[in-house]
């Protein structure tokens, strides 16, 4: 690390107060540091880590709910903490259309402007440790793991529902989102499953076996109903940017 040209190093500086004496207060390099503690703790895959509200771009013919979604993800940072309550964010809509740099967006904003302690968890990166953690082998506990989990005060748990489902995954939802729920923590979701119950309407087989899954399928109602009370449901359409915009080349 350079040597803040400020203090030198040593942390404070020297300035005359009202009364004409001389004092020592903290150097600004110090607010800086503990924001660069922050945002390493804060665990954003590098990937992501330039992700920011400023830079969601917006190009002609996108669909309009992206334009909302950003000004939702905006007001919230300006609420934050006081008129949000310990309420979050849903980000649902199909792969590629800004789900994950929005709500990374918002967690490096809280971190950067409100001095929040955030956490991003990837859904089924966590599950698989989680599961790891059952190995005799390995040394690192379950709570060891769900700990940083349930005491972030914003979590970022994104791609929620990717995990094919069974008794062991809702359980494992249901215990931390009734946790963060419980706590009045703030917690931003990104999912690809639209935010509807088991089963979608489907009334026939037929049906059933044609439609899209839900949230609901993937999570189980009662936690989808938990998420409702939890979060504000930001529904985001349009096209994947991933096979447009940002489709990989050597250009």
């Amino acid at each position: 690390m350079s040597t803040c040209l400020i203090c030198d190093g040593v942390g404070l500086v020297r300035v005359m107060a009202h009364d004409g004496r001389w004092v020592s207060r903290p150097c600004e390099c110090q607010e800086q540091q503990r924001e660069d503690r922050r945002f390493a703790s804060a665990r954003i895959p590098e990937r992501y880590r330039d992700y920011d509200l400023d830079g969601y771009d917006f190009f002609p013919g996108l669909d309009p709910s992206l334009r909302r979604a950003h000004q939702t993800a905006r007001h919230f940072v300006d609420a934050y903490p006081v008129d949000t309550a310990g309420k979050g964010l849903l980000f649902t809509g199909s792969i590629g259309v800004g789900k994950t740099h929005l709500a990374v967006g918002v967690l490096r904003r809280l971190i950067r402007d409100r001095g929040a302690k955030g956490l991003f968890c990837d859904y089924r990166e966590l599950l698989k440790n989680i599961q790891n953690s059952y190995n005799p082998q390995v040394s690192v506990t379950e709570l060891e793991l769900l700990q940083p989990v349930f005491n972030a005060e914003v979590l970022v748990l994104d791609d929620l529902g990717a995990q094919k489902p069974n008794e062991w995954v809702w359980d494992t939802v249901s215990l931390i989102l009734n946790t963060r729920y419980n706590d009045k923590q703030t917690t931003i979701i990104t999912t690809n499953y639209p935010d509807a119950p088991p089963g979608g309407g489907a009334q026939t087989d037929a049906e059933r076996a044609a439609r899209e899954q839900t949230l609901g399928d993937r999570i189980g109602e009662r936690m989808r109903s938990r998420i409702a009370e939890m979060c504000i449901c930001v529904e985001m359409k349009g096209k994947d940017f991933r096979q447009t915009v940002k489709r990989a080349s050597f250009a």
